[in-house]
């Protein structure tokens, strides 16, 4: 079977509900392993508590059996003034009453305590994942399905523990126990009982193939929900200025009607499970009330047997009832378990090495790449498209389109090298190898000679910083993020830094100085404002290789030029790959490289290349002068 869902664009895809069988049994093992990691820690506290629900069970089922003692023996008993039985009777089930409620309330406490922290260190991990996964996932991987498997997802399972883990434990004693006492009380009618089970079991499994898909496509739409809704508020200058908000209505209204149905069915499915259960009951008590009722006329059966029989069958069915519910919470949680599973158990591409290498000491900063040869993976969303990685020429093995062929390019150490050329050329491809967001499919990118795949994270994340056009603020003051590389920086060097990029003067000036806060985004500076920030937040850092891509287009004339005059001094000793459209970066430049299609066609001195006036640079060059006029 397949449905029909609509993407932010509006575009409707269909998509299968069903999985195939060998995959079904794939989700279900992937979540058992999730679910016995977060329980193994718990395993000891869960006997105990499940310990305390025996306990607990006994004294629940001693009402129905004192009430049967006491009508064939308390009450005549009565009737010859002996008043000791029934007030035993009685003394007893108080005292069953008690306790049995004094261990559900300790029971549901330490169970609540478990469960939360099952939930906090399930939460941690999926963050420490999605921290831990590489640029590449995060691009294929939208903000709203990322918020839907922190939010949305753990709150399934919330509900799976707070209102179905202790109701399923005390339900499966409960139905066994009072199995028991029917049976002690009388066979005959128990076996009456057991005609009823092939029903039951019927109707359970039916229930339980049908409302796994149910509660999988739940899952599915609400995060399809979720992934538009967090677009459309990222989004939300775009949406207003071309009036998009009747359309995002449309598509939202379509995608809320689609969780709608998908709920629908859910409850559908409960709606005949329940029911159904009620109905098998009423017709086993029944019968058991016909058959019972016989014989006691018949002399077979005391009265009080029937009626200690009648109230065990009617607690019978209520936990069964119990453990539908369980189970209806439980396909929930389950989804909800798949879609976690399925992010813990991300293959991380770029994975950390076995063996690690360390970088010199001194680090100088030299910069290799040596037969590199990368193509962008293809994804299902096409994810290199949808972020703007540049796209290009033929294919190669691993599905995706050659960005470089085969890059051959050494910077010493110290060195300003600018990349220029058409969008598309891989200019930023190259960047994102040197930062390892991804790994070349051959050759090696290296940093004073370690090949990065063979450096710890932190060894190169402390080597090399980019700085992007788009450098993200986070809420709080400034002087946290200038911080942001560096937190144990003080003060002294926050504005220091700031200072060195050019940035201290519109700082100070700002209501509160360096503890302003610049609120969501940044959005209390100016696009200019922003970068200097993350310029700061990148030079206190102090790499030994800087990389700018596109770092200074948000930037005006007055503040572009500042940035430049910084760049001269900061950039004197430390290596810099500078990727600029706007050509009056490369001024700084030691070294210009001109990419087309991923190969370099032109390599010097920028004045030299001027001078020469016939290559592309040059006319690069002429082109960038006369959009100036």
């Amino acid at each position: 079977m397949t449905t029909t869902t609509t993407d932010w664009r509006g575009v409707a895809t269909e998509k299968k509900d069903d999985l195939p069988d060998n995959s079904g049994i794939r989700l279900r093992a992937r979540s058992r392993r999730l679910l016995a990691e977060l329980v193994r820690p718990h395993r000891r506290e869960l006997i105990f508590c499940t310990g305390m629900v025996l306990v607990q069970t006994v004294f629940n089922m001693a009402g129905p059996y004192l009430v049967s003692i006491g009508i064939d023996r308390g009450i005549p008993a009565l009737r010859r003034g002996d008043w000791g039985p029934i007030t035993a009777i009685f003394v007893a089930m108080v005292i069953s009453a008690i306790l049995a409620s004094g261990l559900r309330a300790v029971f549901l406490n330490k169970v609540g305590r478990i469960g939360q922290t099952m939930l906090l260190n399930l939460r941690r991990m999926v963050f420490t994942k999605f921290q831990a996964l590489p640029l590449a996932f995060h691009e294929n991987y939208t903000s709203g399905r990322v918020i839907s498997r922190l939010t949305s997802d753990p709150d399934a399972l919330n509900d799976l523990i707070d209102n179905g883990l202790d109701g399923l434990l005390d339900a499966v004693l409960t139905v066994a126990g009072i199995g028991i006492m029917m049976a002690v009380l009388d066979v005959p009618l128990t076996l009456v009982v057991v005609l009823a089970f092939p029903l039951m079991l019927l109707l359970m499994r039916w229930f339980s193939r049908h409302s796994a898909v149910a509660y999988r496509r739940t899952r599915e739409t609400i995060a399809a929900l979720i992934v538009h809704f967090v677009e459309t508020c990222n989004g939300i200058r775009a949406v207003k200025a071309f009036r998009r908000e009747p359309r995002n209505e449309e598509i939202f209204g379509q995608l809320n009607n689609e969780f709608r149905a998908a709920n629908a069915r859910a409850m559908n499915l409960l709606a005949i499970f329940i029911p159904g259960m009620k109905t098998i009951a009423a017709f086993t008590t029944a019968a058991v009330v016909v058959y019972g009722g016989l014989r006691v006329m018949d002399g077979d059966v005391q009265i009080g047997v029937l009626v200690g029989f009648v109230l065990y069958l009617r607690r019978f069915f209520n936990p069964l009832e119990d453990i539908a519910m369980f189970y209806n919470s439980f396909q929930s949680g389950t989804a909800a378990l798949e879609k976690l599973s399925g992010v813990l158990q991300e293959a991380n591409e770029l994975p950390e090495p076995a063996d690690p290498k360390p970088l010199p000491s001194p680090l100088q900063g030299r910069v290799s790449f040596d037969n590199v040869t990368f193509a962008y993976p293809k994804r299902e969303s096409d994810a290199s498209s949808a972020s703007g990685v540049e796209a290009e020429a033929e294919d190669i093995g691993t599905g995706g389109k050659v960005i470089l062929p085969l890059l051959d390019l050494q910077v010493p150490a110290g060195q300003t090298v600018a990349l220029v050329g058409a969008t598309g050329a891989g200019k930023s491809t190259l960047a994102r190898l040197l930062c390892r967001f991804y790994d070349p499919q051959d050759g090696a990118v290296r940093v004073d000679g370690v090949d990065v795949r063979d450096l710890k994270d932190g060894d190169l994340r402390r080597a090399v910083v980019m700085v992007t056009q788009e450098n993200f603020l986070f809420a709080g003051s400034v002087a946290d993020n200038i911080a942001f590389g560096r937190p144990d920086a003080g003060r002294a060097e926050i504005e220091a830094a700031a200072r060195a990029i050019g940035a201290h003067d519109f700082i100070s000036a700002l209501p509160d100085g360096y503890d302003t806060d610049v609120k969501k985004r940044g959005g209390r500076l100016s696009a200019g404002q922003r970068q200097l920030v993350a310029f700061a937040r990148a030079f206190i850092a102090d790499p030994a290789v800087l990389v700018l891509d596109e770092a200074t287009s948000s930037l005006d004339v007055p503040s572009e030029r500042m940035v430049q005059r910084a760049l001269r001094t900061i950039l004197a000793d430390r290596t810099a790959l500078i990727i600029a459209h706007r050509l009056s970066t490369v001024e700084i430049a030691d070294r210009v490289l001109v990419m087309e299609d991923g190969v370099i066609v032109e390599d010097g001195a920028p004045a030299a290349l001027l001078e020469a006036g016939t290559g592309r640079f040059a006319g690069l060059h002429e082109a960038w002068r006369e959009s100036l006029v």
